[in-house]
């Protein structure tokens, strides 16, 4: 959550590609899959967090990696998820600590980094993306995220598809790939950083998107125009519905799925 906005540039959804691109677009299918050389990609959305887990329970889905979250608390019907994830064929979890809910149920627990000791970039909700060093060093036998799936990448044949050795090297295919989709309309665009040096990556300053071949852009939306064919924004007349269920003196409680703000992702 802390880097919502970047995990969604990055295809992070179940219904999108990286770099805002649709995975139900053909021309955007093709344009990813020739980026890539993959041999083939999927055409329709995949399921989001909750239809996952349901499908999980119905034993549709037979394999689970979870990075960096816990569900079996913070999504809604936690037992249901928590049983769902129990009956699993093969679970693995990539956190900082075997000692959450979900790790407990793992069948493999991978030693994954956590804040203060990961490197990379974020990006805020107003498109600034902010580059984030480790203070503290890798414990044990922690690695990053990319670096761990890279490596499962590489031991399942794709040696060349995932060849990573520093997080600049995916930085760098990644602003490539937003100049192709910026190309197809899409506002999300760092190809400006397509070329940008390790030093530089290293030493990068918060920066707000788009970044073009041009530099910085300025401010999104200053022209006082939205991404709709007319250019105008769209107002949508609203009327607030209460909830069907309101509190009475003879039933004074209201219960909610078990997910509450202070848990979120404990």
């Amino acid at each position: 959550q802390p880097n919502a906005m970047g995990g969604r540039e990055v295809g992070g959804l179940a219904n999108m590609l990286a770099c805002h691109l649709d995975i139900e677009n053909a021309e955007h299918r093709h344009v990813v899959q020739n980026f890539w050389n993959a041999p083939r990609m999927p055409e329709k959305a995949g399921l989001k967090a909750v239809d996952m887990f349901r499908a999980m329970s119905d034993g549709k889905i037979k394999a689970l990696w979870v990075m960096c979250t816990n569900p079996a608390v913070s999504l809604p019907e936690a037992d249901a998820v928590a049983n769902a994830i129990r009956d699993c064929d093969f679970v693995v979890v990539s956190d900082l600590t075997d000692q959450t809910d979900t790790a407990k149920l793992a069948d493999l627990v991978l030693p994954a980094t956590g804040w203060g000791e990961k490197d990379g970039t974020v990006t805020n909700s107003d498109r600034t993306i902010s580059r984030q060093r480790a203070v503290l060093p890798t414990p044990g036998l922690a690695r990053h995220d990319w670096a761990i799936i890279a490596d499962v990448g590489r031991r399942m044949g794709y040696t060349e598809a995932f060849d990573y050795e520093t997080g600049a090297e995916i930085f760098r295919e990644y602003a490539a790939l937003s100049g192709l989709a910026a190309d197809m309309g899409r506002d999300f665009d760092i190809s400006g950083l397509r070329d940008i040096s390790d030093a530089e990556y290293n030493g990068m300053k918060p920066q707000r998107w788009p970044v073009t071949s041009n530099g910085p852009t300025g401010r999104m939306f200053g022209d006082g125009k939205f991404f709709t064919p007319s250019g105008k924004g769209r107002m949508l007349p609203l009327t607030h519905r209460a909830p069907l269920s309101q509190p009475t003196a003879e039933m004074p409680f209201r219960l909610n799925t078990g997910r509450v703000r202070d848990q979120w992702h404990t």
